[in-house]
């Protein structure tokens, strides 16, 4: 099993950054990749940005730029940066994590809301 803790969830104003971070616990060997979504209120849940146990990295194209996803191999911790945050960025950010049996593993989620 693992565990997957998301926290730097707040309130930020046009144009700040902020910085989530992802915290695994449990089984963190057999993690394969790592990811963000986000979901904001009557919308579905949408892929941001993922990384691999290698390092690559993919980005949703609205975020490409200005967020950026990296990963603390000694920390079992995943960031997600992001810049220029516009109030269209609001949603719960949620942190996902695949192993190699193909199982798939949620974080409990954190709010980011950004003001005008």
């Amino acid at each position: 099993q693992v565990q997957l803790v998301e926290s730097g969830g707040g309130l930020v104003q046009a144009g700040e950054s902020r910085r989530l971070s992802c915290a695994a616990s449990g089984s963190t060997f057999s993690i394969t990749t790592m990811g963000w979504y986000r979901q904001a209120p009557g919308k579905e849940r949408e892929w941001i940005a993922t990384i691999t146990n290698d390092g690559s990295t993919t980005y949703r194209t609205s975020v490409k730029g200005r967020f950026t996803i990296s990963r603390d191999n000694a920390k079992n911790t995943v960031h997600l940066d992001m810049n220029s945050l516009k109030p269209e960025d609001t949603a719960v950010y949620y942190c996902k994590a695949d192993n190699r049996a193909n199982w798939t593993f949620w974080g409990q989620g954190t709010q980011v809301t950004v003001s005008p």
